[in-house]
């Protein structure tokens, strides 16, 4: 289950950046090629997340389709299963737009409240 490589990674990025504030929540994007399963992550983050600046943050994710482009004809579109030819041209070169991605996008942390006195 490569998903508790991938929280632990998650979870250093985030406490990497979090400045030594508490962390509340961890937004990642994870692409269709990357095989990840999102309730599998989430399991490994809150396990990893343990004793860290993000024990108990809440892990968002978006899952980013795939899309590729057509190389002669520059169409776009969707793929939910091969073959990856062109609907247009019927051309089977083609390259991946999107659904590599697997990045923390951003994270929410918590702000020490200021003093009123």
């Amino acid at each position: 289950m490569h998903e508790f490589s991938i929280a632990s990674a998650v979870v250093a990025t985030a406490v990497r950046h979090a400045d030594g504030r508490r962390v509340v929540v961890v937004r990642v994007r994870l692409g269709a090629l990357r095989q990840v399963v999102p309730d599998a992550l989430a399991f490994a983050f809150e396990i990893v997340s343990r004793e860290t600046l993000c024990a108990g943050a809440r892990l968002e994710w978006e899952c980013v389709a795939l899309r590729v482009a057509c190389t002669p004809c520059a169409r776009t579109w969707e793929l939910e299963r091969p073959p990856f030819r062109c609907p247009g041209c019927g051309d089977g070169a083609v390259a991946v737009v999107s659904g590599e991605e697997l990045e923390v996008e951003s994270i929410e942390v918590e702000e020490e409240a200021a003093c009123t006195a």
